[in-house]
């Protein structure tokens, strides 16, 4: 495609068009620290929908096995917030997409430091004013209480005395503010478990549990949430006996672009991520969405987790995650994906739909490599829709291997040592 004049080689027009085109057109940056596949999939599904994407993230992140990512950044476990700052300045993005809460908070800490950035932060994630909700499992749920929503029965806990009534007469989850992909939550079912795990959950972090999960675990956000000393935050939570569901939804400015909601078949232990899931539609669960995204005036991906209750079908909201989820890349038919439903904001145009053929076929979804790797046996393999990137086949040769941090000589070493325990893998 170039035209040779002497010994110089110049752009043809149509690559001279082809390149102005592209900077034309709208970017996102994706902020990512943890190893999951998610962000790769929203990556891939930004780029189908004319989006440019750029990344942050840590070395042998799987986002940097997506061909159509173009700009990396990394994130510095030193200076976690000033890396992500000089990302934020350097990608110029129109929309920033955390794909882990880790992000979030950091992106909260960068919105009241730097002025320069709380436009589009704002922009990003929605309203300011939400911020200290969105951050507290407990101040959400009450909010979520008084605008009508469903949830079980939540109270603070500062001290093991907040604890007494708990756990006599049936199970209790107690959780840590801050944490998420199952981490921080503890399901107790007598008075002793609960004090227990409330010990455990509202310890601060220490420097060797800080620097362990930096040099064994690579997570770059490890010091800054040790450096910030902030009290821990628990709660108790009434335990409703039924099955697990999640919504990730798109939201503009407080308004409901698009949802996808899912009943949980199979997942990483009691409280872990879905490895298999069923897709449902429900209308309780809709229009908690869609009262929460109005009340906080969000923007970009959040999802919703809830539990139907055995007995009734009652949805009761459990949690907010402030962030992208796996769910966001599925292709449905009539709709299209989260992902597309963005995009077309950005781009301002109306969602497209997708050609019937590309669509998911069927209901049950096996997430890819996590319902694999889970149980390589799962009937849902074959009779479900497994959800293999084909597409890049570099990422798909990485997911299947042990994530990068695993591969690494310390992490090996310490885990001689200190075996990992590992969870079964629950089927509801």
């Amino acid at each position: 495609m170039f035209s040779i004049i002497g010994s110089r080689q110049i752009l043809s027009s149509v690559e001279v068009w082809d390149a102005v085109n592209e900077q034309a057109r709208p970017k996102v940056l994706l902020c990512a620290t943890m190893w999951w596949p998610l962000s790769a999939r929203l990556a891939i599904a930004f780029h189908t929908h004319g989006i440019r994407v750029a990344a942050i993230c840590p070395p042998g992140h799987p986002l940097r096995f997506v061909s159509s990512v173009r700009e990396y950044y990394l994130y510095k476990g030193l200076n976690s917030a000033g890396s992500l700052k000089a990302a934020i300045l350097a990608a110029k993005p129109d929309l920033i997409i955390p794909c882990v809460a880790g992000a979030v908070w950091l992106l909260h800490e960068l919105y009241a430091t730097c002025p320069e950035l709380q436009s589009l932060i704002e922009h990003s994630l929605g309203s300011k004013e939400a911020y200290p909700s969105i951050r507290s499992r407990g101040a959400l749920l009450r909010t979520a209480a008084e605008i009508g929503i469903r949830i079980p029965v939540t109270e603070p806990v500062c001290s093991e005395a907040d604890l007494n009534g708990w756990c006599e007469n049936a199970p209790a989850v107690i959780k840590l503010d801050g944490t998420w992909g199952g981490s921080g939550v503890a399901i107790v079912r007598t008075p002793g478990s609960a004090v227990e795990a409330f010990r455990s959950l509202s310890q601060p972090m220490g420097a060797s549990v800080a620097w362990k999960r930096w040099l064994i675990n690579r997570d770059p956000l490890a010091l800054w949430s040790w450096r910030r000393r902030e009290t821990p935050s628990v709660t108790i939570q009434q335990y409703i006996p039924g099955r697990p569901a999640n919504t990730m939804f798109a939201c503009w400015q407080g308004k409901i672009l698009a949802i996808v909601t899912v009943e949980v078949i199979t997942a990483q232990g009691a409280t872990g991520a879905a490895t298999v899931v069923h897709l449902i539609q429900n209308e309780e669960i809709t229009r908690a969405a869609t009262l929460l995204a109005e009340k906080f005036q969000l923007t970009g991906f959040h999802g919703l987790d809830f539990v139907l209750e055995n007995k009734t079908g009652a949805a009761y909201l459990i949690e907010l995650n402030p962030r992208s989820t796996q769910l966001g890349h599925l292709l449905l038919p009539g709709q299209g994906n989260l992902a597309g439903a963005i995009a077309a904001r950005l781009l301002q145009k109306n969602i497209t739909e997708p050609k019937s053929e590309d669509a998911i076929q069927g209901n049950t979804v096996a997430f890819f490599p996590q319902a694999f790797n889970w149980n390589p046996r799962s009937p849902f393999l074959r009779t479900g829709y497994h959800d293999v990137p084909w597409e890049e086949p570099a990422l798909l040769r990485e997911l299947l291997r042990p994530s990068w941090p695993e591969r690494q000589l310390l992490h090996r070493i310490y885990h001689a040592i200190r075996p990992l325990k590992k969870l079964e893998e629950v089927k509801f």
